[in-house]
């Protein structure tokens, strides 16, 4: 009999691959931070002995969502500037809040909140852009969470550096520290087409092609964006990135909702992925993205959040569920983005997006092991044919009750582990005072 470290005993068991699959009455067994086994919880019990076991009879297992598009910072602006259109949003409200606020700890403590607000949803694995990246990286270390870390460039000076030239410089530096740390990757995150130009877009693609890494931005977020572009330039924005050749398996389009079907031939053509936001894309008023048609293009498409300033949550399972949705209604097609299909993007696909589909995504063996319970003996997710349907049409983030990312328990019945609740709690009754202040 084989000594391992855990051993968790599920219900139901969902590896994501192969796709619809679901597995009754099986166990994961997990080693040195790594899925070895998933079979039978019979044989199980009589092939391993765990320094830890954990039964949970009425729980279905799954991969750890991959929130493919935050900002998590921003958490501590959740609901400060609502119901407004995104230009609007951000130039009056947003930005003259970030250039008064945005510090070391502001990026710290909004960080925490969002990673604490994400563990407790099921996201094990978070794609971030925002200012003070080194800030991000460092709380995602500290509290055991799994993230991709963008380098944000933009044109103009801000708090985090005063060029183009220095935001980039500063994202190689921290790639460099950041080389040895097993759960943190990087990538360049420059901001949008219409606040960067050129010359940045060059060097940060010479860069990501020599250091193998991604780069993601927000691309077609809205009409007046692909307006204001063809006004100024004569070309839409994803033409010029194309022209700049920026489109690439290393590509990751945030937003997408303005877009062609020769743009969409394009990014199929081109290897490029695709993040759909669609409470934030609906929150704003910025349009559809044309999920369906993507996804019947061969365009690999993730989910993410956003930022909870225009969400207002992180909250991945509900993301599934109003992507689900919200596709038929765009196709007139309802079987549009079926329940499987939206658990893969909110797992797989985003793991594909980041270069990391070989580490997570699925309950695999030999990935690590990453790995969310959902309780669903709840009223709410009774009675239960589907338990992937259950889990995308029904379940709710309340009914996360455990979480692990690389066999470390994060979440333990609710409780977060590396993480303090009320003290927490005490940090931000602060900065909503502050951020509440008149001028």
């Amino acid at each position: 009999m084989q000594t391992v470290d855990t051993v968790i005993h599920a219900r139901w068991i969902i590896p994501v691959e192969p796709a619809s699959v679901t597995y009754d009455h099986h166990a994961l067994v997990i080693n040195n931070g790594r899925i070895i086994d998933l079979l039978p919880s019979s044989e199980a019990t009589a092939h391993y002995q765990a320094k830890h076991t954990e039964h949970l009879p009425d729980h279905a297992l799954l991969p750890g969502l991959v929130n493919c598009h935050t900002h998590a910072a921003m958490s501590l602006l959740r609901g400060i500037a609502d119901d407004l259109p995104l230009m609007d949003w951000l130039q009056n409200h947003i930005w003259p809040l970030e250039q008064k606020w945005v510090s070391e700890a502001f990026v710290k403590d909004g960080t925490d909140l969002a990673i604490a607000e994400m563990l407790r949803g099921g996201t094990t694995c978070f794609n971030d852009m925002y200012f003070f990246p080194d800030i991000t990286a460092q709380q995602a270390v500290q509290h055991g969470i799994r993230a991709c870390v963008g380098f944000v460039v933009i044109d103009f000076p801000s708090v985090w550096a005063e060029s183009g030239d220095a935001y980039i410089n500063k994202g190689l530096a921290l790639h460099d520290e950041l080389r040895q740390q097993p759960l943190v990757r990087t990538s360049f995150a420059p901001h949008a087409p219409y606040t960067v130009s050129d010359e940045p877009l060059q060097k940060i693609r010479t860069y990501a092609d020599e250091l193998d890494i991604p780069i993601n931005m927000h691309v077609h977020e809205t009409a007046f964006e692909v307006d204001s572009a063809q006004q100024q330039s004569g070309k839409r924005p994803l033409q010029r990135l194309h022209e700049l050749g920026l489109l690439s398996p290393a590509f990751i389009a945030v937003h997408m909702t303005q877009l062609t079907a020769d743009e969409i031939a394009l990014v199929a053509e081109q290897g490029a992925h695709i993040v759909h936001c669609p409470e934030s894309n609906l929150k704003l008023a910025s349009g559809f993205c044309p999920v369906a048609q993507c996804l019947a293009a061969g365009i690999n498409v993730a989910l993410g959040t956003d930022g909870a300033a225009s969400n207002n949550d992180l909250d991945m399972l509900g993301e599934m569920r109003t992507a689900a949705l919200l596709a038929k209604a765009v196709a007139s097609d309802a079987s549009a983005v079926p329940a499987m299909t939206a658990l893969r993007m909110a797992t797989l696909n985003g793991a594909k997006a980041l270069g990391l589909a070989d580490e997570i995504g699925s309950l695999t063996i030999g990935k690590a092991a990453d790995v969310i319970a959902i309780d669903l003996s709840e009223l709410e997710t009774q009675p239960l044919f589907d338990p992937i349907s259950q889990i995308v049409y029904a379940a709710n983030r309340q009914q996360v009750t455990d979480v692990w990312v690389a066999g470390k328990r994060l979440l333990n019945k609710r409780q977060l582990t590396t993480l303090d609740s009320d003290e927490l709690k005490a940090k931000l009754a602060v900065w909503q005072q502050r951020l509440s202040a008149k001028p």
